[in-house]
Order: structure tokens, then C-alpha cells, then sequence
């Protein structure tokens, strides 16, 4: 019995332990210039009765992999040796599902870019189809544009929330309209803002996604003061953070080497962030730095009473002498820090002194850590 099912390429941080269900394929504006995920690839929905298999697929094998732990004698437990089984004598899939029960089998993310598209009739059947057949699912997020939200109204959101959909992820990436038409995100801060305050009227989570450095040098400045200012006016449950990197091949990198587009530093970056997180105001949101593309990723916290602790991080970082600074950046990007105290271990400091040196005497530096950020692109 093939009991294969269609995944596709990306979810977010947050829902690393989800499982993954497809109702649309790829995105439906990949325009963004930043972008390189969807790039060549055409937008397509799925029918609802190809998706209602697929959580059909996943009942079963969910079945397949409690007998086998039944038969190792874990009761239908699925703990570590049964998932390390799964791993080595089951394909993908199987271990994908596996891997779900073994997190706790509760939450679920509906791929690709932008399946809030889909006719709300469509998505109420298939998550009070996915409810009766995966009755153990607590939570169901998925991606939704702006632009996609406001063709709903409150009812049909409401409706939505109703039949399952616990949260609604928004690629927000700047409030600063200027930076918005550049990146060719096909959406004004306004739209974000209605959008967002619609979403939070119908009972849904939002998380809204912000990019770190995205203004670039042009607008360094009113990239984070802007993107506070719709931050604030929406108060979303969840800031997320994620940074620019220009990945080579994207309409961006091409900007770049034009000259109409200018990369900030790191600290530029950070120093940009701090901005940002200093006038969010009046806000209950909780930001979350889950990526590592971020320098920072230990800044976090709950508003308005982690505020003073996030900037503390971050002033902990920008009061550094300057051969600190690089060191921990190039730290960072190697893998050898995760937070500013990993370089109080003098043997991982000497470790990432000793690249330092040799890279800059090469002259190497700025493309090996440019190199680095591009892996973690996704």
C-alpha cells in the first residue's frame, strides 16, 4: 500500500515538530524580489479530495507505526527506539509522521506560501475532516498575505477559527511603504494593519514576520521606525524576526550589483533592530527571534515587560570593542556562538580569534560570513 504523501518545501521555525500537510503549491504572488523559494515555479491548488487522502495517508500510518511499537513492546508508545526504527527501515514520509507522534501529535501547518487563498468553504471541510481523523491535532496555522486576508471578511475568518485554524502567519517584512514597493511585496502598510486587526476580530493568533535590515542603507532609518508603527497600531500575538540576506540569484542580488541597493552592516543591522524594538509601544506581543540568520537570537521576550531586558542584549552587543564585535559575529556564522556568553569560553573565543585572523589576512572575511548566511536561507 503506498501510503506516500505530498509535502512541501517549507514551514516555519515555529513549527519544526508540525506535521506538514499541502493544500496549495508554491506561492501565489513570487514577486518578492528578496525571495528566491518559489522562484520558477507556478502557483497550483490542490483538490480538496487529493488533501482528505493525504490525511487519510497519515491515519494510517500513524496506525503502521503504533504496530510497531507494539511489536517492540512499547505499548503503541512511539518513544525514541521507535522512532530511530522508523528512521532506519521506513522512507520519509513514515519518519516524517513518526517524528510527529514522537513531539506529541498536536499541532499540524497547512504548506505552501499561501493556502489562506483557498475558497473558505474548501478549508472549513478540510480542517473538520482533518479534526475527525487526527482527533489528537490541538493547533492548525498556516500562511496567509495581507492582501489574501482582507478578500475575507470577519465571518468567514471566524468561520475558519470555528472549523480549526488556530493561527495565521503573516509575512509582514516592513511597514515602511517605500521598502515595501522596492521589495515588490504587493502590499501597503495599511493593507498589513487591516489585515492584521481583521484576523485578531475573528479569534485567531497572529504572527507577524518582520525582516531585520531590510531598508537597507536607503532606508535605514524608516524601515524600523515604520515597521514599529504598524506594529503597534495591530498589537499581533507573535513578532517574529527574521534578517536579510541577499542571496545570489534573486532580483535583489542583481539590485545590489547594480548599486540600487546597499546591505547594512551587521551592527547596522542590530543597531536598526534596537530602533525598531525601542518604539514598539502599548503592545502585548511576544517576539521571538527563532532563526539563525539572526546575530541576536537570544533577544526576546514578552511587551511591555521583557522590553528593557531585549534592548539590554542588544546594547550588551553594540557596547563592545569593535575586535569583539567581529569576532562574535564570525562566531556566529560558523556555529561556534548561539548567545554572548558562549564567547566566555576562551577556548572557543581563541578558536574563532584564530579564524578571524587568518580570514582577514586573506582578505576573505566579508565573503566567507556573506557565504554562510546564503546556507541558512530557505
Amino acid at each position: 500500500m503506498n501510503l506516500s504523501f505530498e509535502l512541501g518545501p517549507i514551514r516555519p521555525p515555529s513549527e519544526a515538530q508540525s506535521l506538514l500537510l499541502r493544500l496549495t503549491r508554491n506561492c501565489t504572488w513570487n514577486r518578492c524580489i528578496f525571495c528566491r523559494t518559489y522562484k520558477g515555479q507556478t502557483f497550483s491548488r490542490r483538490k480538496v479530495s487529493e488533501i482528505k487522502s493525504d490525511i487519510d495517508k497519515v491515519e494510517k500510518t500513524c496506525g503502521l507505526i503504533r504496530e510497531i511499537s507494539r511489536e517492540k513492546g512499547f505499548g503503541g508508545q512511539v518513544g525514541r527506539e521507535v522512532l530511530v526504527h522508523v528512521y532506519r527501515f521506513c522512507g520519509y514520509d513514515m519518519f516524517h509522521v513518526a517524528s510527529w507522534l514522537y513531539s506529541g501529535g498536536k499541532t499540524v501547518f497547512l504548506q505552501d506560501a499561501n493556502s489562506l487563498v483557498m475558497r473558505t468553504a474548501d478549508l472549513v471541510e478540510i480542517l473538520q475532516y482533518l479534526k475527525q481523523r487526527l482527533p489528537s491535532v490541538e493547533r492548525v496555522t498556516i500562511y496567509g498575505r495581507s492582501d489574501t486576508i482582507l478578500r475575507k471578511s470577519v465571518e468567514e475568518l471566524a468561520e475558519l477559527a470555528r472549523a480549526g485554524l488556530s493561527r495565521i502567519h503573516v509575512g509582514m517584512e516592513s511597514g515602511c511603504d517605500e521598502v515595501l514597493k522596492f521589495m515588490e511585496k504587493g502590499i501597503t502598510a495599511e493593507q498589513h494593519v487591516k489585515a492584521g486587526l481583521r484576523v485578531k476580530k475573528a479569534g485567531i493568533s497572529l504572527s507577524e514576520y518582520v525582516i531585520l535590515g531590510l531598508g537597507g542603507r536607503r532606508w535605514g532609518r524608516e524601515h524600523p521606525l515604520e515597521t514599529a508603527e504598524v506594529l503597534n497600531a495591530i498589537d499581533p500575538d507573535f513578532i517574529r524576526l527574521r534578517s536579510i540576506a541577499v542571496a545570489e540569484g534573486t532580483p535583489l542580488y542583481q539590485k545590489m550589483l547594480d548599486g540600487e541597493f546597499e546591505e547594512q552592516s551587521e551592527e547596522e543591522v542590530v543597531r536598526g533592530e534596537r530602533l525598531m524594538i525601542e518604539r514598539l509601544d502599548g503592545v502585548r506581543s511576544t517576539l521571538v527571534s527563532d532563526h539563525s540568520l539572526n546575530l541576536l537570537e537570544e533577544v526576546g521576550g514578552r511587551f511591555p515587560e521583557d522590553k528593557p531586558y531585549m534592548l539590554s542584549v542588544i546594547d550588551r552587543f553594540l557596547s563592545l570593542p569593535e575586535r569583539k564585535k567581529q569576532n562574535f559575529i564570525l562566531g556566529k556564522r560558523i556555529g561556534m556562538y548561539r548567545r554572548l556568553d558562549d564567547m566566555l569560553d576562551s577556548m572557543r573565543y581563541y578558536q574563532v580569534e584564530t579564524e578571524l585572523y587568518k580570514l582577514e589576512r586573506e582578505g576573505l572575511l566579508s565573503s566567507t560570513i556573506a557565504g554562510l548566511k546564503d546556507q541558512l536561507i530557505v
